[in-house]
């Protein structure tokens, strides 16, 4: 296999007064786990669990006036398949248009331009399926789940 070298320019998008940016120097990691622990799906998440997958994944970060009020992440390979996970907007900051500004920025994003695009979600159906998303079904396997030899 070649060797690959990886040249990094970070992006940064606005609206308005807001600024939303894939530069995960400028993240506000203290803020990112305040607003995770207010949802459904990512409360019960310990910090050093968060910090692997911000480390290991594609983040946009939403900032109003230098505040951080929101996050969205996406796990990739760059190449076949990308899973776009903890979409969160700041509850004073809601009802905007931001939601769908930053998921469209996401999923315009050149680093994550792969085959497939997927993600989960019991509430926001409607916000997703505006960008060409549909319901299907998928098998999912949790650690420590058996396995049936034969």
């Amino acid at each position: 296999m070649s060797s690959i070298t990886q040249l990094r320019c970070y992006m940064d998008w606005t609206h308005g007064a807001y600024v939303l940016t894939d530069d995960k120097n400028r993240l506000d990691f203290d803020a990112v786990c305040r607003l995770l622990a207010d949802t459904y799906w990512a409360a019960d998440r310990a910090r050093n669990i968060m910090e692997l997958a911000v480390r290991n994944s594609v983040c946009l970060s939403l900032f109003a006036a230098g505040q951080q009020v929101g996050f969205c992440r996406a796990v990739t390979d760059h190449a076949t398949f990308t899973w776009i996970c903890d979409v969160i907007i700041h509850p004073a900051c809601r009802g905007q248009g931001l939601g769908k500004w930053m998921v469209k920025c996401l999923i315009d994003h050149p680093g994550l331009q792969t085959r497939s695009q997927v993600l989960a979600t019991k509430d926001a159906h409607g916000l997703y399926e505006r960008f060409g998303f549909e319901r299907k079904e998928y098998l999912r396997r949790m650690p420590g789940a058996k396995v049936l030899s034969g």
